[in-house]
């Protein structure tokens, strides 16, 4: 099943108003929509999600059993088609074919170009309102087994205005850690919006990222990102999906100044730690004093998934001038800290203590890389919130830890 923007939700409501069939199982990233095969009212002997990552609408679904979850480094995903688990049907949206009948996966090429060169059939929504993208998004009309016509708009997201934290976050990222010339990862969400934001006095960024949001269109028609320094795809962006609002699907149609790879491509370690001055910043739920990142749970509620951050972490870490960041408000909306003594019960670690490199809360920047656990600890307790840092102190003590 595509992802995200493109999810193919006609497709998918007429599959699960199917009542003669049993055991499908429906392999896919995060989708967007109403996701009708996680229902509850859903026969999970007919229809089963296997989530490569978690999203809103799958969470319930996971933790009440109904659906199952793969954590897995979004690198690797491509493999376990090619290899394992080969797909017998692909559901996609795609553009229009062009004179030369080239069609296009638009914005969400991500995992679903491995799984279309795996698949043995491939059902396809030929859909004006699908922008036409290049790179890896391209794909001959003469590979569709099945196809029909649909005009549809695309799934959105409207990003929302940060907070004052989320604000103060990218203010310190962009003016601290983002250097000229440097390329850059960022995910969705306030936080990576703020940065964005706060980067318009920068000049030749390059955008080397697994997504991209609205933001970046700002950067790209202002001249601040001119990718001019990447050793590939110069002067184009890179990318493997892209998630925002009409205007983004509006900017990439049509614009060869993007370019969109599998995501085994773009979250290729050695290719990532080739970038210039490498910048990745990623977000967590959690972090303990010793540096080790929960990102895909909240205890044992499965509520996100790996992704792309072990990837990015990893390949920034090893490029030369590379940046990797952490990026987390110290508390949570209900007033919880962030960083803690000890994570809760259950809770996935998505970035080992000795990948993690810089942490950035609204109280500054914690840097890890090379540290003893008290250095960790200490670096880590000055940016979480006054309110637990004496309570930190103590766990410290405790454990000996300095």
């Amino acid at each position: 099943m595509q992802t995200a923007a493109a999810t193919p939700t006609a497709l998918l409501e007429a599959l699960v108003a199917r009542k003669d069939l049993k055991g499908v199982k429906l392999v896919h990233l995060h989708l967007e929509g109403n996701a009708p095969h996680m229902h509850p009212e859903t026969d999970t002997l007919s229809f089963k999600a296997r989530n490569l990552f978690c999203g809103a609408n799958a969470r319930q679904a996971v933790a009440e059993g109904r659906a199952e979850f793969v954590p897995i480094n979004l690198s690797e995903i491509p493999s376990l088609f090619s290899s394992s688990s080969p797909i017998d049907v692909a559901l996609v949206q795609v553009s229009p074919p062009d004179r030369h009948l080239m069609t296009s996966l638009g914005p969400s090429v991500d995992v679903t170009r491995a799984a279309l060169a795996s698949a043995k059939k491939i059902i396809a929504i030929i859909n004006p309102l699908v922008p036409r993208t290049f790179g890896d998004a391209c794909v001959h009309y003469s590979q569709l087994d099945v196809s029909l016509s649909l005009s549809s708009p695309l799934h959105t997201i409207s990003p929302k205005t940060p907070s004052s934290v989320e604000e103060e976050i990218g203010r310190i990222i962009a003016t601290e850690l983002v250097k000229d010339g440097a390329t850059l990862q960022l995910g969705i969400g306030s936080i990576p919006n703020s940065v964005l934001s706060h980067l318009q006095n920068h000049r030749n960024l390059s955008i080397w990222s697994e997504m991209i949001s609205d933001g970046v269109v700002d950067l790209i028609e202002s001249g601040v990102v001119t990718n001019a320094f990447k050793p590939i795809h110069t002067g184009r962006s890179t990318s493997s999906f892209a998630l925002g609002t009409q205007r983004l699907y509006a900017f990439l149609d049509d614009n060869c100044a993007v370019v969109f790879k599998c995501s085994s491509y773009v979250n290729e370690i050695s290719r990532i730690s080739t970038m210039p001055m490498m910048t990745s910043i990623n977000s967590a739920i959690e972090i303990d004093i010793t540096g080790q990142v929960v990102a895909e749970s909240i205890g044992e509620y499965v509520y996100s998934g790996v992704g792309g951050a072990m990837d990015f972490t990893i390949g920034a870490g090893r490029a030369i001038d590379g940046v990797s960041i952490i990026a987390i408000p110290s508390t949570t909306s209900h007033g919880e800290s962030r960083i803690v003594s000890h994570l809760k019960s259950g809770a996935g670690v998505v970035t080992p203590r000795a990948f993690v490199h810089n942490v950035v809360t609204e109280y500054g920047i914690a840097q890890l890389h090379g540290r003893s656990l008290s250095e960790r600890a200490k670096a880590l307790i000055k940016i979480a919130h006054p309110k637990v840092r004496e309570l930190l102190t103590e766990e410290v003590k405790r454990r000996r830890l300095g």
